[in-house]
């Protein structure tokens, strides 16, 4: 490495660096495309913000030539740019030293997923974003659910367009706010007709690719899914700091448990169809005990496995010698509100354990919905 360039931290060194660590709050405006309306929502809470004596300075925002936008920049302090030289042309930066050493209370960095010229401090936005977070100031920022990383392949698939850059999804589960800046598809498509978003010469090539409506539909519901799956990771841990019972769980998150029995796989297939209809996470369990497993049977239980991997399933698997107790255990620390059993059809003492046991789990598990399906015996 040359000693004369920066260090840039990995992701494992961003998050080791906040272990522990005092650091500013992180809010991010989430959109579905440009237009709805995430940086107007930015500086609006800014300004009320700033009405209530809070220090609140402009790092950087791009108005996009849009007035309404402009006016509301021009109500707040602007850390001025910097100006970067690149390849023969001039461009503006943040000035992430300037920001530090104003130290305002908050922040506003808008497009979270912009690349820096060549020469900035760090190639990306959303790395000088974490270096302001560590010097305990709070951030407000934009971003468009196409540059989340792990979406934009989906999104390129959908909508042809070529998406350049791009945010580590572990930067927005950092977060500690997500606001959906909403707009139904029709309304946005009225704005882009009436060359609110882009310039009239820009507009109808907009509306017969990115905007489609089927594309919006599309990228709005990828949108409300991250916002969802942000709002169940902040319910988690609430719940686990506050220590609170299994019944407290909004999304609904389905739970087939399976054996090497071939049957297995009618459990996996109903339980993705159940997790489907609800929109649910799915998960499938399976304990594993120090008895050996006879080579027929483990060839059986990885089928079953591979199977569920197949389907969507997020595979656990458990180790215990009581599969109530540990499976009741996983269901009700992890929240989990549907759970699917195979019942044999099987008499006499058998019948008598497997109802035993199955008391037993619910002994763990309180607040689960159970399903138990016949299956064949083995």
């Amino acid at each position: 490495m040359n000693p004369e360039q920066p260090h840039i931290k990995t992701p494992e060194e961003w998050l080791a660096a906040a272990e522990g660590q005092k650091r500013g709050r992180f809010k991010v405006f989430l959109g579905y495309a440009p237009g709805v309306g995430k940086t107007f929502s930015m500086l609006s809470e800014a300004i009320r913000r700033k009405s209530r004596g809070e220090d609140v300075v402009i790092g950087i925002v791009e108005t996009h030539g849009r007035s309404r936008t402009a006016e509301l920049a021009a109500q707040l302090e602007q850390v001025p740019r910097r100006q970067m030289e690149y390849k023969g042309a001039l461009f503006e930066e943040m000035d992430v030293d300037a920001v530090l050493a104003r130290r305002p209370q908050v922040v506003l960095i808008d497009e979270l997923a912009h690349t820096n010229v060549e020469g900035c401090a760090h190639p990306k936005r959303f790395q000088d974003v974490l270096q302001i977070l560590e010097a305990e100031i709070d951030v407000l920022s934009t971003l468009n659910i196409q540059h989340v990383e792990s979406i934009t392949p989906r999104v390129q698939s959908l909508t042809g367009v070529t998406v350049r850059e791009t945010v580590p999804d572990w930067v927005l589960d950092r977060a500690d706010e997500i606001v959906m800046s909403d707009l139904t598809p029709e309304a946005l498509v009225h704005r882009m007709s009436r060359g609110d978003i882009y310039p009239q010469e820009r507009v109808e090539r907009a509306l017969q690719n990115f905007f489609r409506r089927g594309n919006l539909i599309a990228l709005r519901e990828m949108a409300l899914q991250r916002v969802t799956r942000a709002v169940d990771r902040t319910l988690d841990d609430y719940v686990t700091r506050k220590q609170l019972s299994g019944h407290w769980q909004i999304a609904e998150r389905v739970a087939v448990c399976i054996s090497s029995n071939p049957e297995s796989r009618d459990l996996i297939a109903r339980g993705a169809r159940m997790a489907e209809a609800m929109n649910g996470e799915f998960f499938v369990l399976h304990v594993e005990d120090e008895q050996e497993v006879p080579e027929n049977l483990r060839r059986s239980l990885e089928a079953n496995i591979q199977f569920a991997e197949n389907v969507g399933a997020r595979v656990v698997r458990l180790k215990g010698n009581s599969v109530p107790a540990v499976t009741g255990e996983y269901i009700s620390r992890n929240r989990i509100t549907q759970v699917i059993f195979g019942r044999s059809a099987v008499k006499g003492w058998k019948k008598y354990a497997y109802y035993l046991a199955l008391q037993q789990f619910m002994n763990e598990a309180q607040h689960v919905d159970v399903h138990l399906v016949t299956q064949q015996t083995k």
